[in-house]
């Protein structure tokens, strides 16, 4: 087996290993305040969404700083520190005893850790250009299955003993992870010297930087429609069938479609972005999830709403795999770690902010709002990305 393939199966074995860790913590953490004594849903909820959100936030400021480090240092150190560390911090989890032990912890989280950020640049950097669309598409598969089985796991691990247990068994996962990436064969050669350089003189010398900078665009406005439904999904969902005893099952149905539609695509579609171009399959997804978001405003039944939102996890697993291949294609090797940082960055804004502006966009707005606005900036992002990557030497 060649190398780059060595690497990406042990980067994909790790990743969904890893994802299944991270995405037990949603969950998870308004039983575990209720566990540590905190009484009242509004004071579990409120504190439940700073301990959530704040990782976000700090993955968003340090992002750009570990991707210039990885540049300087190589790929490999900072995936065995961010996934090291992210055991470090489930097995704190497992230990803590207060609420702020835990807003702390998830700070520390996002200013250390930042796994996928350091992963991707790994991938992108030891696949060959021409196989990298495939390569970034089955990474994302193993992120996002991960993710899926994440919470049935951690589900299972709380009624067989406790969330403080299960902590302690996530962490433990998070640490084999660590173990397999030990295993990699890095064959990128860092220059210190061009991790020096100021990041005025790396935009001069990106062959496409206003490019690069839709990319980032593209990365936090998918981010930011994608995460808008989330505060209002069971809400809708109440709205539509308000007799049902089943809402929150249903809920979980709809947000697993996406996810579930995104595992599946993503290997498919990254192949066909090595064959056709992934600037062509980014603004075909774009297209396609513009129009799946905007005839979600105007559902009348859980089961449609299931379908779009199916529909669009088709489309993201054409988008975010496309962005990666897109910024490995047209960045510089030695400046690869930091433009992913960039790129991460406006991910986590988008995810923080969709977030939040979710639930506020419905009250001024209504619910159809959180999807119509969405709708419209993914096929007004179309449009400028269609315009910016013809003008980039006509790549589309």
């Amino acid at each position: 087996m060649p190398v780059w393939k060595k690497n990406l199966w042990l980067c994909c074995l790790s990743c969904f290993i890893v994802s299944i860790g991270m995405s037990q913590l949603a969950p998870m953490l308004p039983l575990y305040l209720a566990e540590m004594g905190m009484k009242g849903e509004a004071e579990i909820a409120r504190w439940s969404g700073l301990i959530f959100g704040i990782n976000f936030v700090t993955l968003a400021i340090s992002a750009p700083i570990w991707g210039r480090l990885s540049d300087r240092f190589g790929r490999k150190p900072m995936v065995l520190r961010a996934s090291g560390w992210l055991a470090v911090i489930m097995l704190g989890f497992g230990f803590a005893e207060t609420p702020e032990h835990l807003f702390i912890l998830r700070l520390i989280q996002g200013a250390l850790s930042g796994f996928l950020g350091a992963a991707v640049p790994l991938v992108a950097q030891e696949t060959p250009k021409e196989r990298s669309g495939w390569a970034l598409g089955l990474f994302f598969t193993s992120q996002v299955s991960g993710a899926l089985v994440g919470p049935l796991i951690g589900g299972w691990l709380i009624e067989a003993w406790s969330c403080r247990q299960a902590f302690i068994i996530v962490s433990a996962w998070c640490f084999l992870g660590f173990l397999a990436l030990f295993f990699i064969h890095e064959t990128f050669h860092p220059k210190p010297q061009a991790a020096a350089i100021p990041m005025k003189t790396v935009w001069r010398e990106l062959p496409h930087p206003r490019l690069i900078v839709g990319l980032f665009i593209t990365t936090l406005i998918l981010q930011f429609s994608l995460n808008t439904i989330q505060p209002i999904v069971t809400i809708y969902i109440a709205a539509l069938i308000p007799a049902s005893s089943h809402i929150a099952l249903i809920a979980g149905a709809v947000f697993a479609a996406t996810g579930i539609a995104s595992a599946l695509a993503a290997s498919p579609l990254g192949k066909l972005s090595d064959r056709i171009g992934a600037s062509r399959v980014l603004f075909c997804s774009l297209v396609a999830a513009a129009l799946c978001f905007l005839p979600q405003a105007f559902v009348s039944t859980p089961l449609e709403l299931g379908i779009l939102r199916f529909l669009v996890g088709i489309a993201s697993a054409g988008l975010v795999p496309s962005i990666n291949a897109l910024i490995r294609q047209y960045t510089p090797s030695d400046y690869l770690g930091r433009i992913y940082g960039l790129n991460q960055s406006a991910q986590f804004i988008g995810i923080s902010s969709g977030s939040f502006l979710g639930g506020t966009l419905a009250g001024f707005t209504g619910i159809a709002g959180v999807f119509l606005v969405p709708g419209i900036l993914l096929l007004l992002c179309a449009l400028w990305f269609y315009i910016i990557a013809h003008r980039a030497e006509k790549i589309m």
